[in-house]
């Protein structure tokens, strides 16, 4: 599942964490994320920070470990289509347009 489309014209790291949070939505934690994720820990924290900013991701600590998730405006609807990428929104990314 992908992050709702208003949320898709961000730097393309904030969209991948968006989109692996929102595959996830119990949660994940750096490390996952790193591994879902990939890019370098520098531009990985730097996009953390931007959507914690934002409020787009929250962080939650269990005690145990710390759990990254997607804020609920970032999830779309069941059944919500419009989370899809169009075959031009495919076709512009691959171009980089």
């Amino acid at each position: 599942m992908k992050a709702k489309r208003e949320f898709r014209n961000r730097d393309d790291t904030e969209v991948a964490v968006l989109d692996a949070l929102v595959d996830r939505q119990d949660g994940m934690t750096v490390f996952e994320l790193r591994s879902h994720v990939a890019v370098g820990i520098d531009d990985l924290e730097d996009a953390l920070a931007a959507l914690k900013d934002d409020g787009l991701i929250e962080a939650d600590d269990d005690g145990e470990r710390m759990l990254i998730k997607p804020d609920d405006q970032v999830v779309p609807e069941p059944g919500d289509e419009d989370t899809e990428e169009s075959f031009f929104d495919e076709l512009r990314d691959r171009l980089g347009l």
